[in-house]
């Protein structure tokens, strides 16, 4: 069976995350896409606002 990676809820540290083996997916490839695609309107979220 292969052990599965853990969730990083509440870490906000990247270093914390990578060398704890937690789940992480790099998005930065839809940066490209936005940008080549700009639609009239583009809606963008914060996951937490307490870090503002």
């Amino acid at each position: 069976m292969i052990p599965k990676k853990k969730f990083p809820i509440g870490i906000d540290d990247f270093n914390k995350i990578r060398t704890n083996d937690f789940y992480y997916v790099d998005k930065t490839g839809f940066i490209r896409d936005l940008l080549l695609d700009w639609g009239e309107v583009n809606l963008f979220t914060l996951d937490d606002l307490e870090n503002l």
